[in-house]
């Protein structure tokens, strides 16, 4: 906004630009006038706010609603909707709530209901831009909600913790690392597994990084249940994230997921999301 003023990220009209006027050296001068009334220097850094894959959580705390939708691209027809909702707290700490909704082809009668439903708390547990890391710790709740009988339900309540780690590198590519665990209160109904997930992305941006952004990912994501004799699960996901509003609060990714092991009964899936990043604007604003 300094540099091309307030139209150009649809906010006030009577922002000029400053690009003719002011070199980079000074715009930084100013931004870095400004970030010193935050008085408290415990804040993640925004540049750390990575583009978001679809499978691997990110570290930063946000505010935001994601709608999220897998699609069966073999197999039985078939389709989950993730309605996630995240909301900053405090300085380090972000509320998380997942609602899936269900719809499947079982023997060529569709059925559909909301599936097993997460609660969760975030914290963000260090944070330098110095190094562009940032490592953040999450708790959840997952609540059998869903039908265990239609398979959209585990049948049990089950806790689920993991770390996750970005690193940002100057060059503006990125890695995403997500390890943890799901731990049912009920091992008889549904077994114990471990999660790790990476994602690997570039972003690019016209204008000299000052206009729409892109950002390719690619990641890669496994699981496997705490069980005697079981596998790996290795899912490779290629993706492509892009800013839709002129604010770049409004964004979409769309990718395949595609099973590298064990594919037996693990169909490919089409996903995609919309994003919708509250804090900065209403979803009719900054188009």
């Amino acid at each position: 906004m300094i540099v091309h003023g307030g139209p150009s990220r649809k906010f006030s009209q009577i922002m000029p630009a400053f690009g003719d006027l002011l070199t980079s050296e000074e715009i930084n001068d100013v931004i870095a006038y400004m970030r010193e009334f935050c008085t408290n220097k415990h804040w993640a850094r925004g540049e750390l706010n990575l583009p978001r894959a679809l499978i691997t959580e990110k570290a930063f705390p946000e505010d935001e609603v994601v709608v999220s939708t897998a699609v069966n691209a073999s197999g039985a027809p078939g389709f989950v909707t993730d309605i996630i909702h995240e909301q900053r707290f405090g300085v380090h700490n972000q509320i998380e709530i997942d609602v899936p909704v269900n719809a499947q082809d079982q023997n060529h009668t569709w059925y559909g209901g909301v599936g097993d439903a997460t609660i969760g708390i975030k914290r963000e547990v260090f944070s330098s831009l110095r190094t562009g890391s940032i490592l953040a710790l999450q708790g959840s709740v997952i609540v059998p909600t869903g039908s265990k009988s239609r398979g959209f339900g585990s049948g049990t309540t089950t806790f689920e913790t993991f770390a996750a780690f970005d690193q940002l590198f100057p060059t503006n590519t990125f890695l995403q690392f997500q390890l943890g665990a799901d731990l049912p209160r009920h091992t008889d109904i549904a077994p114990q597994s471990v999660f790790w997930r990476t994602a690997l992305g570039q972003s690019f941006a016209k204008d000299h990084g000052l206009g729409r952004l892109f950002s390719p990912m690619v990641e890669f994501v496994a699981n496997r249940d705490l069980i005697n004799r079981a596998k790996n699960n290795w899912d490779i996901v290629p993706e492509m994230q892009v800013t839709i509003s002129h604010r770049q609060h409004i964004r979409a990714n769309v990718g395949v997921r595609t099973p590298a092991t064990n594919t037996a009964g693990r169909s490919p899936q089409v996903v995609f999301y919309i994003l919708w990043d509250w804090a900065d604007g209403r979803l009719n604003e900054g188009w």
